[in-house]
C-alpha cells in the first residue's frame, strides 16, 4: 500500500512539473516529463508495483535469488575447469591419433585421420636403420634442379 502511494505521489509531482514546463512554452519538454510521470501511475494501476513490493520484501524470494546466483557460479566454474582440463590434456598429448595407430587401434580413428596415421606408422624412425630413405626424396628434388 505504501509503494502505491509513493508512486502515485511521484506521478502527481511529475505532472505538476510538466504543467509548469508547458506554462513556460516548452511543450516538447513538458510532453516528455508527462510521459515519464505517467509510468509509475501505470505500474500502480496494473498491479506491477504491488507484485514488485511483495517480491522485494519477501525472504523466500531473496533465498530464490541467492540460489539462482549460486547455480550461475557453479555453472561458470565447472565450465572453466572443464576448459582448463581439456586444454591441459591437449598440451600433454598433441597427437592422440598417432599413438592409437601405433597401438594397432587404427580402426577407431576418424576417416580423415587414417591415411595420415598409417603413413606415420609405416615410416621408420628418423634416427633408425632406414634413415637414408627419408633423404632419397630430397636427393631426387636436388638432382631434378641440377644441384
Amino acid at each position: 500500500m505504501l509503494a502505491e502511494t509513493i508512486c502515485s505521489a511521484a506521478a502527481a509531482a511529475g505532472l505538476g512539473i510538466a504543467a509548469v514546463t508547458a506554462y513556460r512554452k516548452r511543450y516538447l519538454s513538458a510532453a516528455r516529463i508527462a510521459a515519464y510521470a505517467l509510468v509509475p501511475l501505470g505500474l500502480v494501476l496494473t498491479g506491477a508495483v504491488g507484485w514488485l513490493a511483495g517480491t522485494a520484501f519477501s525472504p523466500v524470494a531473496w533465498v530464490g535469488v541467492g540460489l539462482l546466483g549460486l547455480s550461475w557460479v557453479l555453472f561458470s566454474t565447472t565450465r572453466r575447469a572443464e576448459r582448463r582440463a581439456l586444454g591441459k590434456k591437449a598440451r600433454e598429448d598433441p597427437s592422440p591419433t598417432a599413438g592409437a595407430a601405433a597401438g594397432g587401434q587404427a580402426g577407431q580413428l576418424k576417416p580423415g585421420k587414417r591415411a595420415k596415421a598409417s603413413n606415420q606408422s609405416s615410416r621408420p624412425a628418423a634416427g633408425g636403420a632406414g634413415g637414408g630413405d627419408d633423404f632419397s626424396d630430397i636427393e631426387a628434388i636436388l638432382k631434378k634442379h641440377g644441384i
